[in-house]
């Protein structure tokens, strides 16, 4: 295997989903419906893992509470009782082993304490075992615009550039404090850059100031799609900041490694031909189960 395939994968999947409060006291975000093209039903994370398949991931990382795990191993592992099995039409029992066997590629790590994304992400460095990987949001699904899906495009670009990658998406100005945005040099225009700055949650005025991108419209910035391919140094920033103790509101975060990693091997921005779904607050939820359906 060439050292720059990526051929893991990891989904945090640990979080409490306080925004979607009370309905995540008795079932994770990540196992919410969504109803896909087929009319089928599915819980986000089947989604999540099958977008990773699609990319030519052999083995998925799955980072859970260890209270948590269950559930995940009852979906992913086991058909349903023989006499509920029965009871499926022919085409849901054939759906029933395609679960089982995406079930044979994952790993369920656990992540024992809710101390931020950038933790549980640290949660997988031993099973990552000092290889590059993708990072895949555990509250996002993804819909690509073109054959290839949004996944095998951010690896295709990892594989041509051996460096790491974060998929991009426009936003606007006005939601720009909610999401991480970066700036950069396009190497080609609208669809590859290299990132000179990844910032978290920035002011509209900072953002104005320093994270511009030339042909971007004015109120419009670069922003995380939710969708990276990291080198492993990755965990070297992330233990970092475990060991110092260095929380921002309150956790360890992903994105100031981001950053660091960049500084110290260069990082590309890849705008993804695509579009994220964020299942993570209850407006954007109950837009994604319409806009997923009918896209």
């Amino acid at each position: 295997m060439p050292k720059n395939q990526i051929k893991k994968a990891i989904i945090p999947a640990a979080g409490f989903g306080t925004r979607l409060f009370p309905a995540t006291k008795v079932v994770k975000k990540e196992l919410f419906p969504i109803i896909d093209q087929d009319g089928r039903v599915k819980p986000v994370i089947q989604l999540i893992v099958e977008e990773a398949i699609s990319a030519g991931i052999e083995e998925i990382g799955i980072i859970v509470q260890p209270e948590d795990k269950k559930v995940f191993i009852d979906l992913f592992k086991y058909p349903p009782k023989a006499e509920l099995f029965e009871k499926l039409s022919p085409e849901n029992q054939k759906h029933s082993k395609h679960i089982v066997d995406l079930g044979d590629r994952i790993k369920f790590l656990s992540q024992k304490e809710q101390a931020g994304y950038g933790h549980a992400v640290y949660c997988a460095k031993e099973w990552v075992n000092d290889q590059p990987f993708l990072l895949m949001l555990g509250d996002h699904i993804y819909a690509s615009d073109i054959k290839k899906s949004c996944a095998r495009q951010v690896l295709e670009v990892y594989t041509q550039a051996n460096q790491s990658v974060v998929g991009l998406t426009t936003i606007s100005a006005e939601i720009i404090h909610k999401a991480g945005c970066v700036t950069g040099v396009w190497q080609k225009h609208n669809s590859i850059l290299s990132l000179t700055q990844v910032y978290e949650k920035p002011t509209v005025e900072y953002a104005r100031q320093h994270l511009r991108v030339e042909g971007i419209v004015e109120n419009e910035f670069l922003s995380i799609f939710g969708l990276y391919a990291l080198t492993p140094s990755i965990f070297d920033f992330l233990e970092e900041n475990i060991n110092n103790n260095f929380r921002e509101r309150g956790e360890f975060q992903l994105t100031t490694c981001l950053e660091k990693l960049r500084q110290a091997e260069g990082m590309i921005g890849y705008v993804v031909q695509g579009k994220s779904f964020d299942i993570g607050m209850p407006d954007a939820y109950l837009q994604t189960l319409i806009d997923f359906r009918n896209r």
